[in-house]
């Protein structure tokens, strides 16, 4: 994966977040979760590690932002 960069975290209530899961089903349903509260950026696709178990995704938060709530 990718460094995360400063511009992801620059404020107060953005988030990243690494799911690590057994498969792909678990890491989206984890993902699915996170997307129904608050603001994401979702990934379309895992990825794995060679040599590490399981498989990886990262999405982008703003929990400033519930879901159903106006700023």
């Amino acid at each position: 994966m990718k460094p995360i960069s400063e511009a992801q975290v620059a404020q107060p209530g953005l988030a990243v977040v690494d799911v690590v899961a057994c498969d792909d089903q678990s890491a989206f349903a984890v993902q699915a979760l996170l997307a129904g509260r608050w603001a994401t950026a979702s990934a379309d696709r895992t990825a794995r590690v060679p040599g590490e178990p399981g498989v990886r995704l990262r999405c982008y938060l703003d929990v400033r932002q519930e879901l159903g709530s106006q700023l």
